[in-house]
């Protein structure tokens, strides 16, 4: 009974004969136990970003570098003009080539009495050093309008005006206004008589009426002067003889 009762096993709850082996029950692998899933790295925002920001290719990185050429181009030109312009200046500074304003007055007393309101200013830009001539500007106004004036550069702004040089003329509007500009030598205008190998130095500016006939309310029966291109002119109108004695011109 004992032999017979050995012969007998229990396991696990299920029998077994004495000359059988013994049974292993298989055990099942529950949910907890089964070989858990390798989880991936969680990718950030910054992660993929960083992912995606790869190297530019050769032809971006050249298009990049032909963009850029223009530019650089227009910087060095505009650094090269600013360069020039500055040096024009400090040359211009150093010459004393600064601009030069004065006024022009009646140049007599029956014009001042006839044209009250005259007026006459000449700007000149001393450029002779750079461009090989000067500018002269005249504007006038209060004169008598639609009247031609004969410009010249005189040796005197007063009769009997020595040497003088014609470099111009200028008709007035219908409100007696006119302007005029001049490209000449201005400031060191001379005249020279070749003959007497006397110079004489142009220092002073005077305007006459271009036509004898335009005078005559202002003077009347004045005698024709010479002072125009067809060798008729009225009375001198204007002139810088308020520099008196002194020129307005160097």
């Amino acid at each position: 009974m004992k032999k017979t009762a050995q012969s007998w096993r229990v396991s696990g709850g299920l029998s077994a004969l004495a000359h059988e082996p013994a049974q292993q029950q298989t055990r099942r692998k529950t949910k907890t136990e089964t070989k858990p899933k390798k989880e991936k790295p969680m990718q950030t925002k910054k992660s993929v970003a960083n992912s995606n920001n790869h190297q530019p290719s050769t032809a971006c990185r050249e298009k990049h570098a032909a963009m850029k050429l223009p530019i650089r181009s227009t910087l060095i030109a505009i650094f090269g003009l600013l360069s020039t312009l500055l040096a024009v200046s400090q040359t211009a500074d150093a010459q004393g080539l600064r601009p030069s304003r004065f006024d022009l007055v009646p140049a007599s007393d029956p014009i001042a009495a006839c044209l009250p309101n005259a007026a006459a200013t000449v700007t000149v830009f001393p450029r002779e050093d750079i461009r090989g001539v000067d500018t002269l500007d005249l504007k006038a106004e209060g004169l008598r309008p639609n009247t031609t004036f004969a410009v010249f550069l005189t040796d005197m702004p007063v009769p009997p005006f020595g040497a003088v040089q014609y470099i111009g003329d200028f008709t007035t509007n219908a409100a007696g206004r006119g302007s005029v500009r001049v490209d000449a030598i201005i400031n060191e205008a001379f005249a020279f008589n070749n003959i007497t190998g006397v110079r004489t130095d142009l220092n002073h500016i005077v305007f006459w009426f271009a036509d004898p006939e335009d005078d005559e309310d202002c003077v009347p029966g004045s005698a024709p002067t010479q002072f125009d291109g067809d060798d008729e002119a009225g009375v001198a109108a204007m002139s810088s003889k308020n520099f008196l004695p002194g020129a307005p011109l160097p």
